[in-house]
Protein backbone atom coordinates (compact mmCIF):
# COMPACT_ATOMS: atom_id res chain seq x y z
CA UNK A 1 0.00 0.00 0.00
CA UNK A 2 0.86 3.34 -1.09
CA UNK A 3 1.90 6.33 1.35
CA UNK A 4 1.23 9.70 0.69
CA UNK A 5 2.74 12.89 2.57
CA UNK A 6 0.20 15.67 1.66
CA UNK A 7 1.50 18.98 2.56
CA UNK A 8 -0.33 22.45 2.50
CA UNK A 9 1.07 25.35 1.97
CA UNK A 10 -1.44 28.02 1.64
CA UNK A 11 -2.17 30.05 4.73
CA UNK A 12 -5.68 30.80 3.10
CA UNK A 13 -8.34 28.08 4.22
CA UNK A 14 -11.39 27.37 1.73
CA UNK A 15 -10.43 30.20 -0.70
CA UNK A 16 -7.07 28.48 -1.65
CA UNK A 17 -6.97 26.73 -5.09
CA UNK A 18 -4.21 24.83 -4.39
CA UNK A 19 -5.75 23.35 -1.55
CA UNK A 20 -8.87 22.36 -3.32
CA UNK A 21 -6.17 20.71 -5.78
CA UNK A 22 -4.22 18.76 -3.49
CA UNK A 23 -7.39 17.96 -1.67
CA UNK A 24 -8.58 16.84 -4.94
CA UNK A 25 -5.65 14.62 -5.67
CA UNK A 26 -5.76 12.59 -2.53
CA UNK A 27 -9.38 12.24 -2.96
CA UNK A 28 -9.19 10.53 -6.21
CA UNK A 29 -6.45 8.59 -4.61
CA UNK A 30 -8.09 7.14 -2.37
CA UNK A 31 -10.89 6.19 -4.25
CA UNK A 32 -8.40 4.09 -6.16
CA UNK A 33 -6.50 2.82 -3.22
CA UNK A 34 -8.71 3.23 -0.22
CA UNK A 35 -5.99 1.17 2.09
CA UNK A 36 -3.46 4.13 1.29
CA UNK A 37 -1.99 5.99 4.27
CA UNK A 38 -2.44 9.57 4.26
CA UNK A 39 0.26 11.40 6.43
CA UNK A 40 -1.40 15.60 6.52
CA UNK A 41 0.94 18.37 7.56
CA UNK A 42 -0.29 21.78 7.22
CA UNK A 43 2.68 24.18 7.25
CA UNK A 44 0.15 26.78 5.64
CA UNK A 45 -1.77 27.32 9.14
CA UNK A 46 1.50 26.05 11.09
CA UNK A 47 4.20 27.20 9.78
CA UNK A 48 7.85 25.08 11.08
CA UNK A 49 10.22 27.53 12.39
CA UNK A 50 12.63 29.47 10.52
CA UNK A 51 16.53 27.82 10.63
CA UNK A 52 18.42 29.36 13.79
CA UNK A 53 21.98 29.27 14.65
CA UNK A 54 21.07 27.23 17.28
CA UNK A 55 19.51 24.88 15.41
CA UNK A 56 22.31 24.82 12.29
CA UNK A 57 24.64 23.85 15.65
CA UNK A 58 22.64 20.73 16.72
CA UNK A 59 22.27 19.49 12.90
CA UNK A 60 25.89 19.85 12.59
CA UNK A 61 26.80 17.94 16.21
CA UNK A 62 27.32 14.41 16.22
CA UNK A 63 24.47 12.58 17.37
CA UNK A 64 26.05 11.38 20.79
CA UNK A 65 27.52 14.61 21.22
CA UNK A 66 24.53 16.54 21.07
CA UNK A 67 23.28 18.33 23.81
CA UNK A 68 19.87 17.79 25.61
CA UNK A 69 19.09 21.51 24.17
CA UNK A 70 20.35 20.18 20.84
CA UNK A 71 17.96 17.04 20.84
CA UNK A 72 14.74 19.26 21.17
CA UNK A 73 16.34 21.85 19.45
CA UNK A 74 15.92 18.92 16.55
CA UNK A 75 12.82 17.25 17.43
CA UNK A 76 10.62 18.97 14.64
CA UNK A 77 12.96 18.10 12.23
CA UNK A 78 13.35 14.54 13.46
CA UNK A 79 9.52 13.97 12.63
CA UNK A 80 9.42 15.70 9.86
CA UNK A 81 11.95 13.94 8.37
CA UNK A 82 10.33 10.30 9.85
CA UNK A 83 6.94 11.38 7.99
CA UNK A 84 9.23 12.19 4.66
CA UNK A 85 10.98 8.87 5.54
CA UNK A 86 7.76 7.03 5.10
CA UNK A 87 6.41 8.44 2.17
CA UNK A 88 6.30 6.69 -0.96
CA UNK A 89 4.51 9.79 -2.84
CA UNK A 90 5.08 13.57 -1.70
CA UNK A 91 1.50 15.63 -2.48
CA UNK A 92 2.49 19.21 -2.09
CA UNK A 93 -0.24 22.30 -2.69
CA UNK A 94 1.66 25.32 -2.85
CA UNK A 95 0.35 29.10 -4.21
CA UNK A 96 2.93 31.41 -5.72
CA UNK A 97 4.46 34.21 -3.00
CA UNK A 98 6.31 36.58 -4.83
CA UNK A 99 7.63 34.29 -7.63
CA UNK A 100 8.67 31.75 -5.45
CA UNK A 101 7.98 28.99 -2.19
CA UNK A 102 5.45 30.05 0.60
CA UNK A 103 8.09 30.81 3.67
CA UNK A 104 6.10 28.21 5.83
CA UNK A 105 7.40 25.72 2.78
CA UNK A 106 10.93 26.93 2.43
CA UNK A 107 11.20 26.10 5.67
CA UNK A 108 9.85 22.63 5.95
CA UNK A 109 12.31 22.23 2.93
CA UNK A 110 14.97 23.71 6.04
CA UNK A 111 14.35 21.41 8.04
CA UNK A 112 13.79 18.00 5.93
CA UNK A 113 17.09 18.90 4.06
CA UNK A 114 19.54 17.86 6.14
CA UNK A 115 22.86 16.37 6.87
CA UNK A 116 23.25 12.62 7.73
CA UNK A 117 19.65 12.19 7.74
CA UNK A 118 18.34 13.17 4.15
CA UNK A 119 21.35 13.67 2.25
CA UNK A 120 25.16 12.70 2.55
CA UNK A 121 28.02 15.00 2.15
CA UNK A 122 31.41 13.57 0.96
CA UNK A 123 34.25 15.79 -0.84
CA UNK A 124 35.70 12.37 -2.27
CA UNK A 125 32.60 12.85 -5.36
CA UNK A 126 34.42 16.05 -6.14
CA UNK A 127 32.33 19.25 -7.12
CA UNK A 128 29.09 17.13 -6.66
CA UNK A 129 29.80 16.50 -2.64
CA UNK A 130 26.40 15.96 -1.81
CA UNK A 131 23.68 12.57 -2.45
CA UNK A 132 20.41 12.07 -1.37
CA UNK A 133 20.13 9.07 1.43
CA UNK A 134 16.53 8.12 0.44
CA UNK A 135 15.41 7.13 -2.86
CA UNK A 136 12.67 6.34 -5.19
CA UNK A 137 10.19 8.86 -4.20
CA UNK A 138 7.18 10.33 -6.33
CA UNK A 139 6.55 14.14 -5.90
CA UNK A 140 3.31 16.00 -7.59
CA UNK A 141 3.24 19.54 -6.61
CA UNK A 142 -0.32 21.29 -7.09
CA UNK A 143 0.18 25.21 -7.73
CA UNK A 144 -1.63 28.10 -8.27
CA UNK A 145 -0.56 31.47 -9.38
CA UNK A 146 -1.75 34.71 -9.83
CA UNK A 147 -0.37 35.29 -13.19
CA UNK A 148 0.41 33.13 -16.39
CA UNK A 149 3.48 32.17 -18.44
CA UNK A 150 5.21 30.45 -16.32
CA UNK A 151 5.93 27.12 -17.94
CA UNK A 152 8.81 26.42 -20.59
CA UNK A 153 9.24 28.61 -23.22
CA UNK A 154 6.59 31.23 -20.85
CA UNK A 155 7.20 34.86 -21.07
CA UNK A 156 7.42 34.61 -17.13
CA UNK A 157 9.40 31.80 -17.52
CA UNK A 158 12.85 33.16 -15.55
CA UNK A 159 10.46 34.61 -12.71
CA UNK A 160 9.37 31.11 -11.73
CA UNK A 161 11.59 30.02 -8.97
CA UNK A 162 8.25 28.17 -7.48
CA UNK A 163 8.12 25.06 -8.99
CA UNK A 164 11.84 25.11 -10.24
CA UNK A 165 13.12 25.80 -6.75
CA UNK A 166 10.56 22.83 -4.93
CA UNK A 167 12.01 20.03 -8.35
CA UNK A 168 16.29 21.62 -7.09
CA UNK A 169 15.07 20.21 -3.72
CA UNK A 170 13.45 17.67 -3.50
CA UNK A 171 16.40 16.30 -5.46
CA UNK A 172 17.75 15.63 -1.77
CA UNK A 173 14.31 13.99 -0.76
CA UNK A 174 14.95 11.25 -2.99
CA UNK A 175 12.40 12.36 -5.48
CA UNK A 176 13.13 10.61 -9.35
CA UNK A 177 9.73 10.98 -10.51
CA UNK A 178 7.84 14.66 -10.59
CA UNK A 179 4.95 15.77 -12.04
CA UNK A 180 3.16 19.33 -12.02
CA UNK A 181 -1.05 20.52 -12.07
CA UNK A 182 -1.07 24.53 -11.99
CA UNK A 183 -3.60 26.97 -12.28
CA UNK A 184 -2.87 30.25 -13.95
CA UNK A 185 -4.65 33.52 -14.39
CA UNK A 186 -6.06 33.66 -10.51
CA UNK A 187 -5.74 37.33 -10.20
CA UNK A 188 -7.45 38.12 -13.58
CA UNK A 189 -10.01 35.73 -12.73
CA UNK A 190 -11.68 35.52 -16.17
CA UNK A 191 -12.46 33.10 -18.60
CA UNK A 192 -8.55 32.50 -18.97
CA UNK A 193 -8.85 31.46 -15.53
CA UNK A 194 -11.97 29.51 -15.23
CA UNK A 195 -10.78 27.41 -18.45
CA UNK A 196 -7.49 26.90 -16.03
CA UNK A 197 -8.62 25.74 -13.58
CA UNK A 198 -11.12 23.05 -15.28
CA UNK A 199 -8.85 22.00 -17.14
CA UNK A 200 -6.65 21.44 -13.78
CA UNK A 201 -9.50 19.94 -12.18
CA UNK A 202 -9.74 17.75 -15.11
CA UNK A 203 -6.16 16.55 -15.09
CA UNK A 204 -5.76 15.56 -11.76
CA UNK A 205 -7.81 12.16 -11.93
CA UNK A 206 -5.55 10.82 -15.23
CA UNK A 207 -2.33 12.00 -12.95
CA UNK A 208 -3.43 9.43 -10.13
CA UNK A 209 -4.17 6.97 -12.52
CA UNK A 210 -0.97 7.55 -14.39
CA UNK A 211 1.17 7.35 -10.93
CA UNK A 212 -0.73 4.26 -9.90
CA UNK A 213 0.25 2.93 -13.63
CA UNK A 214 -3.05 1.97 -14.30
CA UNK A 215 -3.24 4.20 -17.37
CA UNK A 216 0.81 3.46 -17.80
CA UNK A 217 3.74 5.86 -18.01
CA UNK A 218 3.03 9.77 -15.87
CA UNK A 219 3.72 12.18 -18.21
CA UNK A 220 1.73 15.59 -17.32
CA UNK A 221 1.33 19.31 -16.84
CA UNK A 222 -1.40 21.58 -16.78
CA UNK A 223 -0.23 24.86 -17.29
Amino acid sequence: MTTLLHIDASPRGDRSVSRKLSKSFVEHWLTHEPGATIISRDVGRNPPPIVTEAWIAAAFTAPGDRTAEQHDELRLSDELIGELDRANVIVIGAPMHNYGMPAALKSWFDKVIRIDKTFSFDLARGDFPLEPIMRGKTLVVLSSRGEFGFGPGGLRETMNHLETHIFTCAHYLGVQESHLIAVDYQEFNDERYRRSLADAFAAIPVLVRQCLGIDGPANIAAE
